[in-house]
């Protein structure tokens, strides 16, 4: 298994990404935006993704979104194809494409949001904290990359406030300064997500 920063050689997965990002969602029944073949060329060419290949076969990937004039950068698409989940692939790969973002963008605050409790837990652990969606880019361009999503209708009855995602950041000046945080809580974020989806869920039967 090699994983590697990608590049224009890399365009003949765009389609097969794509379609294991749709397919995910569909599996997971929760909210994941889309992202076409055209989309993922983007992020291809400009050294912004890093994807996994066991040989020629697609095994996984991740690319860099950079927003409000590079103060803030996303760690997005996180896939790995159903040939290789279960195998730890996932935490490397978010090593690799963190990594990548920290040395491309050094200034940048890093964020994502996500429904997932494995990525929840992996961005803990690399340094991410909990926070609200007002402490992430104001950037109307990325808040349009929800309108895809299942549950854009909650994001815009709250006024972009919050979903049923939890919007996590790293911010490399606050870690330094920060106390050696604790082992991983995973009841923590399962009783967050938990509460989300109860308070959304309720509100939208009504």
């Amino acid at each position: 298994m090699e994983i590697v920063i990608a590049n224009a050689s890399h365009f003949k997965y765009a389609q097969i990404i794509s379609d294991t990002i749709s397919e995910s969602a569909q599996v997971r029944g929760t909210g994941i935006a889309k992202r076409t073949p055209e989309y993922i060329i983007k992020r291809l060419e400009n050294g912004n993704a890093v994807i996994a290949l066991d040989g020629e076969k697609f095994a996984g990937f991740c690319y860099i979104e950079v927003w409000g004039d590079k103060n803030f950068v996303a760690n997005s698409g996180l896939i790995v194809h159903p040939d290789y989940r279960n195998q730890g692939l996932a935490k490397k790969i978010k090593k690799e494409i963190f990594e990548l973002s920290r040395k491309k963008f050094p200034e940048a605050k890093i964020f994502g949001i996500t429904t997932g409790l494995a990525v929840m837990k992996m961005n803990y652990e690399l340094g991410y904290k909990p926070v609200t969606f007002s402490e992430l880019t104001d950037d109307p361009d990325f808040w349009k990359g929800c309108q895809t999503c299942k549950n854009f209708d909650i994001l815009t009855r709250t006024e972009q406030k919050m979903c049923l995602c939890t919007g996590m950041l790293y911010d490399a000046s606050a870690e330094q300064k920060a106390p050696k945080k604790e082992k991983v809580n995973s009841k923590a974020f399962k009783r967050l997500k938990s509460i989300k989806e109860q308070l959304f869920l309720k509100k939208k039967q009504k």
